[in-house]
Protein backbone atom coordinates (compact mmCIF):
# COMPACT_ATOMS: atom_id res chain seq x y z
CA UNK A 1 0.00 0.00 0.00
CA UNK A 2 0.82 3.67 -0.44
CA UNK A 3 1.03 6.67 2.00
CA UNK A 4 -0.42 9.39 0.48
CA UNK A 5 1.88 12.37 -0.21
CA UNK A 6 1.05 15.85 1.68
CA UNK A 7 -0.26 18.05 3.12
CA UNK A 8 -0.18 20.14 -0.25
CA UNK A 9 -2.54 23.52 -1.02
CA UNK A 10 -3.86 24.82 -3.77
CA UNK A 11 -2.95 28.46 -4.43
CA UNK A 12 -5.53 29.64 -7.00
CA UNK A 13 -7.42 31.34 -4.37
CA UNK A 14 -4.84 33.19 -1.97
CA UNK A 15 -2.74 34.47 -5.41
CA UNK A 16 -3.08 38.85 -4.82
CA UNK A 17 -1.50 41.55 -5.40
CA UNK A 18 0.30 41.79 -2.32
CA UNK A 19 2.78 39.91 -0.60
CA UNK A 20 3.08 37.27 0.27
CA UNK A 21 0.60 36.29 -2.49
CA UNK A 22 2.04 38.11 -5.64
CA UNK A 23 4.51 35.84 -6.45
CA UNK A 24 5.40 32.00 -6.86
CA UNK A 25 8.55 32.20 -4.78
CA UNK A 26 6.28 34.24 -2.21
CA UNK A 27 3.36 31.91 -2.00
CA UNK A 28 5.94 29.45 -2.07
CA UNK A 29 7.50 30.53 1.11
CA UNK A 30 4.39 31.09 2.81
CA UNK A 31 3.11 27.39 2.23
CA UNK A 32 6.34 26.06 3.31
CA UNK A 33 5.92 28.39 6.65
CA UNK A 34 2.53 26.86 7.42
CA UNK A 35 3.36 23.54 7.03
CA UNK A 36 2.36 22.47 3.35
CA UNK A 37 5.19 19.94 1.61
CA UNK A 38 3.36 20.34 -1.94
CA UNK A 39 1.79 23.12 -3.69
CA UNK A 40 -0.68 22.82 -6.53
CA UNK A 41 -0.18 25.66 -9.54
CA UNK A 42 -2.40 27.31 -11.70
CA UNK A 43 -1.53 27.99 -15.18
CA UNK A 44 -1.79 31.63 -14.17
CA UNK A 45 0.73 34.48 -16.40
CA UNK A 46 1.60 36.03 -12.57
CA UNK A 47 2.76 32.56 -11.46
CA UNK A 48 4.09 30.52 -14.38
CA UNK A 49 4.22 31.24 -18.25
CA UNK A 50 2.96 27.93 -19.40
CA UNK A 51 3.31 28.34 -23.12
CA UNK A 52 7.10 29.33 -21.93
CA UNK A 53 7.47 26.19 -19.49
CA UNK A 54 6.18 24.01 -22.56
CA UNK A 55 9.36 24.89 -24.50
CA UNK A 56 11.98 25.62 -22.10
CA UNK A 57 13.62 22.95 -19.62
CA UNK A 58 15.68 25.98 -18.32
CA UNK A 59 12.98 28.03 -17.28
CA UNK A 60 11.34 24.60 -15.80
CA UNK A 61 14.49 24.06 -14.06
CA UNK A 62 14.69 27.77 -12.43
CA UNK A 63 10.38 27.52 -11.36
CA UNK A 64 11.59 24.20 -9.87
CA UNK A 65 14.30 25.63 -7.96
CA UNK A 66 12.12 28.58 -6.47
CA UNK A 67 9.60 26.01 -5.25
CA UNK A 68 12.47 23.59 -3.78
CA UNK A 69 14.11 26.52 -2.25
CA UNK A 70 11.31 27.50 -0.43
CA UNK A 71 10.58 23.99 0.99
CA UNK A 72 7.75 22.34 -1.60
CA UNK A 73 7.15 20.52 -4.46
CA UNK A 74 4.99 21.47 -6.83
CA UNK A 75 2.28 18.82 -6.82
CA UNK A 76 0.34 19.54 -10.35
CA UNK A 77 -0.46 22.55 -12.72
CA UNK A 78 -3.95 23.53 -12.99
CA UNK A 79 -5.96 24.93 -15.78
CA UNK A 80 -9.46 25.12 -14.29
CA UNK A 81 -10.22 28.78 -16.51
CA UNK A 82 -8.87 27.38 -19.30
CA UNK A 83 -10.09 23.59 -19.54
CA UNK A 84 -13.11 25.85 -19.05
CA UNK A 85 -13.36 27.39 -22.24
CA UNK A 86 -12.81 24.32 -24.30
CA UNK A 87 -16.94 24.57 -23.74
CA UNK A 88 -18.58 26.95 -23.32
CA UNK A 89 -22.72 27.28 -23.81
CA UNK A 90 -23.46 30.16 -25.70
CA UNK A 91 -25.53 31.69 -22.76
CA UNK A 92 -22.20 31.67 -20.73
CA UNK A 93 -20.19 33.49 -23.34
CA UNK A 94 -20.06 36.82 -21.32
CA UNK A 95 -19.12 35.93 -18.31
CA UNK A 96 -16.73 33.72 -19.21
CA UNK A 97 -15.04 35.69 -21.48
CA UNK A 98 -12.66 37.32 -18.96
CA UNK A 99 -11.19 33.97 -18.33
CA UNK A 100 -9.71 34.15 -21.78
CA UNK A 101 -6.41 36.30 -23.00
CA UNK A 102 -7.67 39.88 -24.02
CA UNK A 103 -6.59 38.93 -27.61
CA UNK A 104 -9.36 36.23 -27.90
CA UNK A 105 -12.13 37.42 -25.78
CA UNK A 106 -15.37 38.53 -27.78
CA UNK A 107 -14.41 35.73 -30.37
CA UNK A 108 -15.28 31.85 -28.87
CA UNK A 109 -14.14 30.14 -32.19
CA UNK A 110 -10.68 32.38 -31.11
CA UNK A 111 -11.30 31.58 -27.59
CA UNK A 112 -11.33 27.96 -27.97
CA UNK A 113 -8.94 27.52 -29.91
CA UNK A 114 -6.72 29.29 -27.28
CA UNK A 115 -8.25 27.19 -24.33
CA UNK A 116 -7.09 23.91 -26.49
CA UNK A 117 -3.52 25.23 -26.99
CA UNK A 118 -3.20 26.22 -23.35
CA UNK A 119 -4.17 22.53 -22.43
CA UNK A 120 -1.73 21.19 -24.55
CA UNK A 121 0.88 23.39 -23.19
CA UNK A 122 0.16 22.34 -20.05
CA UNK A 123 0.90 18.63 -20.82
CA UNK A 124 4.26 19.43 -22.62
CA UNK A 125 5.22 21.77 -19.19
CA UNK A 126 3.82 19.05 -16.75
CA UNK A 127 6.29 16.36 -18.58
CA UNK A 128 9.63 19.13 -18.31
CA UNK A 129 8.54 19.85 -14.81
CA UNK A 130 8.40 16.14 -13.56
CA UNK A 131 4.57 15.73 -12.66
CA UNK A 132 2.45 12.85 -13.47
CA UNK A 133 -1.20 14.33 -13.16
CA UNK A 134 -2.53 17.58 -14.27
CA UNK A 135 -5.87 18.68 -12.60
CA UNK A 136 -8.96 20.85 -14.86
CA UNK A 137 -12.50 21.38 -15.71
CA UNK A 138 -14.05 20.21 -18.72
CA UNK A 139 -16.39 22.92 -19.76
CA UNK A 140 -20.06 22.70 -20.43
CA UNK A 141 -22.40 22.72 -23.69
CA UNK A 142 -25.12 20.55 -21.82
CA UNK A 143 -25.31 21.97 -18.23
CA UNK A 144 -27.82 24.90 -18.81
CA UNK A 145 -30.65 21.44 -19.93
CA UNK A 146 -29.33 19.85 -16.53
CA UNK A 147 -32.85 20.15 -15.46
CA UNK A 148 -34.94 18.27 -18.15
CA UNK A 149 -37.84 21.24 -18.23
CA UNK A 150 -39.20 21.95 -21.08
CA UNK A 151 -38.60 18.47 -21.98
CA UNK A 152 -34.98 17.77 -23.92
CA UNK A 153 -35.28 16.94 -27.30
CA UNK A 154 -33.95 13.19 -27.75
CA UNK A 155 -30.34 13.13 -28.85
CA UNK A 156 -29.52 16.48 -27.08
CA UNK A 157 -27.39 15.40 -24.43
CA UNK A 158 -25.49 12.19 -26.39
CA UNK A 159 -24.83 14.86 -29.54
CA UNK A 160 -23.33 17.52 -26.26
CA UNK A 161 -21.08 15.17 -25.11
CA UNK A 162 -20.10 13.96 -28.99
CA UNK A 163 -18.64 17.37 -29.11
CA UNK A 164 -16.89 17.51 -25.90
CA UNK A 165 -15.08 14.42 -26.49
CA UNK A 166 -14.63 15.59 -30.03
CA UNK A 167 -12.90 18.63 -28.66
CA UNK A 168 -10.95 17.08 -25.80
CA UNK A 169 -10.09 13.93 -27.79
CA UNK A 170 -6.91 15.92 -29.12
CA UNK A 171 -5.90 17.06 -25.91
CA UNK A 172 -5.90 13.76 -24.35
CA UNK A 173 -3.90 12.11 -26.70
CA UNK A 174 -1.19 15.17 -26.27
CA UNK A 175 -1.15 13.87 -22.57
CA UNK A 176 -0.84 10.80 -23.20
CA UNK A 177 2.10 11.54 -25.08
CA UNK A 178 3.35 13.47 -22.24
CA UNK A 179 2.99 10.81 -20.13
CA UNK A 180 0.67 12.93 -18.02
CA UNK A 181 -3.10 12.21 -16.97
CA UNK A 182 -5.52 14.60 -17.16
CA UNK A 183 -7.83 14.97 -13.74
CA UNK A 184 -11.07 16.33 -13.89
CA UNK A 185 -12.81 17.99 -11.31
CA UNK A 186 -16.26 16.97 -11.20
CA UNK A 187 -18.35 20.42 -10.34
CA UNK A 188 -21.67 21.49 -11.19
CA UNK A 189 -21.57 23.81 -14.04
CA UNK A 190 -19.41 21.31 -16.00
CA UNK A 191 -20.72 18.68 -18.30
CA UNK A 192 -18.72 16.26 -15.65
CA UNK A 193 -20.37 16.92 -12.70
CA UNK A 194 -20.81 13.32 -11.42
CA UNK A 195 -20.51 9.91 -12.15
CA UNK A 196 -22.74 9.51 -14.59
CA UNK A 197 -21.64 12.30 -16.82
CA UNK A 198 -18.19 10.80 -16.29
CA UNK A 199 -19.33 7.26 -17.33
CA UNK A 200 -21.00 9.38 -20.70
CA UNK A 201 -17.73 11.04 -21.36
CA UNK A 202 -15.33 8.18 -20.92
CA UNK A 203 -17.87 6.27 -23.36
CA UNK A 204 -17.36 8.89 -25.55
CA UNK A 205 -13.82 9.29 -25.42
CA UNK A 206 -13.66 5.20 -26.22
CA UNK A 207 -12.40 4.76 -22.13
CA UNK A 208 -8.90 6.97 -22.88
CA UNK A 209 -6.55 6.30 -20.43
CA UNK A 210 -5.56 9.66 -19.90
CA UNK A 211 -9.44 10.70 -19.06
CA UNK A 212 -9.09 10.54 -15.07
CA UNK A 213 -10.82 12.17 -12.20
CA UNK A 214 -9.93 15.02 -9.50
CA UNK A 215 -11.75 13.65 -6.40
CA UNK A 216 -13.63 16.64 -4.47
CA UNK A 217 -16.13 15.40 -2.04
CA UNK A 218 -17.77 19.09 -1.38
CA UNK A 219 -19.29 18.61 -4.28
CA UNK A 220 -20.57 15.87 -3.98
CA UNK A 221 -22.26 16.74 -0.31
CA UNK A 222 -24.08 19.74 -2.17
CA UNK A 223 -25.29 17.24 -4.94
CA UNK A 224 -26.13 14.90 -2.10
CA UNK A 225 -24.09 11.74 -4.25
CA UNK A 226 -22.96 9.34 -1.62
CA UNK A 227 -18.96 10.41 -1.63
CA UNK A 228 -17.57 7.38 -0.23
CA UNK A 229 -19.70 5.01 -2.50
CA UNK A 230 -17.90 6.76 -5.60
CA UNK A 231 -14.14 6.02 -4.10
CA UNK A 232 -15.27 2.31 -4.50
CA UNK A 233 -16.88 2.73 -8.13
CA UNK A 234 -14.05 5.01 -9.62
CA UNK A 235 -10.90 4.63 -7.41
CA UNK A 236 -9.07 3.31 -10.43
CA UNK A 237 -9.59 6.80 -12.07
CA UNK A 238 -9.00 9.15 -8.94
CA UNK A 239 -5.46 10.77 -9.83
CA UNK A 240 -5.61 13.65 -7.67
CA UNK A 241 -7.68 14.76 -4.67
CA UNK A 242 -9.08 18.06 -3.26
CA UNK A 243 -9.29 18.08 0.43
CA UNK A 244 -11.96 20.18 0.60
CA UNK A 245 -15.21 20.26 3.44
CA UNK A 246 -19.09 21.37 3.01
CA UNK A 247 -22.24 21.07 4.71
CA UNK A 248 -25.44 20.68 3.19
CA UNK A 249 -28.46 21.65 5.68
CA UNK A 250 -31.63 21.38 3.72
CA UNK A 251 -35.02 23.25 5.57
CA UNK A 252 -38.42 24.44 4.58
CA UNK A 253 -37.59 27.02 2.35
CA UNK A 254 -34.83 25.75 0.07
CA UNK A 255 -32.41 22.27 -0.65
CA UNK A 256 -29.99 21.63 -3.90
CA UNK A 257 -30.36 24.64 -5.65
CA UNK A 258 -30.28 26.85 -3.18
CA UNK A 259 -32.64 29.78 -4.61
CA UNK A 260 -30.22 31.87 -6.10
CA UNK A 261 -29.27 32.68 -2.53
CA UNK A 262 -25.46 33.82 -1.68
CA UNK A 263 -23.00 31.23 -0.16
CA UNK A 264 -23.89 32.51 3.72
CA UNK A 265 -27.45 31.58 2.71
CA UNK A 266 -27.21 28.24 1.06
CA UNK A 267 -28.39 25.00 2.40
CA UNK A 268 -25.29 23.60 0.43
CA UNK A 269 -22.26 25.71 1.42
CA UNK A 270 -18.56 24.89 1.57
CA UNK A 271 -16.89 25.30 4.87
CA UNK A 272 -13.16 24.95 6.02
CA UNK A 273 -11.74 21.87 6.85
CA UNK A 274 -13.12 20.31 9.78
CA UNK A 275 -16.50 22.88 10.00
CA UNK A 276 -18.48 20.80 7.66
CA UNK A 277 -20.16 17.33 7.64
CA UNK A 278 -17.47 15.25 5.65
CA UNK A 279 -16.50 12.04 7.47
CA UNK A 280 -12.76 12.71 6.11
CA UNK A 281 -11.15 9.96 8.85
CA UNK A 282 -13.33 7.27 6.21
CA UNK A 283 -12.05 8.84 3.06
CA UNK A 284 -8.38 8.67 3.75
CA UNK A 285 -9.14 5.22 4.69
CA UNK A 286 -10.58 4.08 1.47
CA UNK A 287 -7.92 6.25 -0.30
CA UNK A 288 -5.26 4.45 1.51
CA UNK A 289 -7.08 0.95 0.94
CA UNK A 290 -6.86 1.55 -2.66
CA UNK A 291 -3.29 2.59 -3.16
CA UNK A 292 -4.19 6.22 -3.73
CA UNK A 293 -0.41 7.30 -5.48
CA UNK A 294 -0.59 11.47 -5.43
CA UNK A 295 -1.05 14.39 -2.99
CA UNK A 296 -3.91 15.50 -0.78
CA UNK A 297 -4.12 19.05 -1.33
CA UNK A 298 -5.65 21.48 0.55
CA UNK A 299 -8.40 23.25 -1.80
CA UNK A 300 -9.47 26.23 0.53
CA UNK A 301 -12.75 27.69 0.49
CA UNK A 302 -15.34 28.69 3.09
CA UNK A 303 -18.25 30.78 2.98
CA UNK A 304 -17.44 32.34 6.78
CA UNK A 305 -13.96 31.79 7.68
CA UNK A 306 -10.60 34.28 6.96
CA UNK A 307 -8.74 32.20 4.26
CA UNK A 308 -5.25 32.69 5.97
CA UNK A 309 -7.11 30.65 8.95
CA UNK A 310 -7.94 28.30 6.62
CA UNK A 311 -4.85 27.50 5.31
CA UNK A 312 -3.32 27.33 8.55
CA UNK A 313 -5.47 25.50 10.13
CA UNK A 314 -6.02 23.21 7.09
CA UNK A 315 -2.28 21.78 7.20
CA UNK A 316 -2.69 20.33 10.29
CA UNK A 317 -6.32 18.53 9.42
CA UNK A 318 -4.68 17.07 6.22
CA UNK A 319 -1.07 16.07 8.16
CA UNK A 320 -3.33 14.48 11.13
CA UNK A 321 -5.48 12.59 8.77
CA UNK A 322 -3.19 11.10 6.33
CA UNK A 323 -2.51 7.07 7.13
CA UNK A 324 0.77 5.71 7.36
CA UNK A 325 -0.08 2.72 5.64
CA UNK A 326 1.41 -0.57 7.63
CA UNK A 327 4.26 -2.46 6.10
CA UNK A 328 3.39 -5.79 7.11
CA UNK A 329 -0.54 -7.35 8.11
CA UNK A 330 -1.23 -6.74 12.15
CA UNK A 331 -1.61 -10.36 12.77
CA UNK A 332 1.67 -11.72 11.33
CA UNK A 333 3.08 -11.97 15.18
CA UNK A 334 0.71 -14.90 14.74
CA UNK A 335 1.65 -16.41 11.75
CA UNK A 336 1.82 -19.89 11.85
CA UNK A 337 4.76 -20.70 8.94
CA UNK A 338 3.04 -23.66 8.44
CA UNK A 339 4.52 -25.58 4.84
CA UNK A 340 2.63 -26.34 2.05
CA UNK A 341 2.28 -29.90 2.84
CA UNK A 342 1.64 -28.88 6.46
CA UNK A 343 -1.53 -26.40 4.51
CA UNK A 344 -2.81 -29.53 2.60
CA UNK A 345 -3.17 -31.32 6.34
CA UNK A 346 -4.90 -28.78 7.62
CA UNK A 347 -7.73 -28.62 5.15
CA UNK A 348 -8.00 -32.10 5.21
CA UNK A 349 -6.50 -33.16 1.56
CA UNK A 350 -2.74 -33.93 2.62
CA UNK A 351 -1.79 -37.05 0.47
CA UNK A 352 -4.37 -36.45 -2.18
CA UNK A 353 -3.75 -35.44 -5.97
Amino acid sequence: MKTIKGPAIFLAQFMGGEAPFDTLASLASWAAGLGYKGIQVPADPRLIDVEKAASSDAYCDEIRRTVEDAGVVITELSTHLQGQLVAVHPAYDTLFDGFAAPHVRGNPQARTEWAISQLKHAAAASKRLGLSAHVTFSGALAWPYVYPWPQRPAGLVEAAFDELATRWRPILDEFDRAGIDVCYELHPGEDLHDGVTFERFLAAVDDHPRANILYDPSHFVLQQLDYLAFIDIYHARIKAFHVKDAEFRPNGRQGVYGGYSGWVERAGRFRSLGDGQIDFKAIFSKMAQYDFPGWAVLEWECALKHPEDGARQGATFIRDHIIRVAEHAFDDFAGSGASREQMRDVLGIGGQR
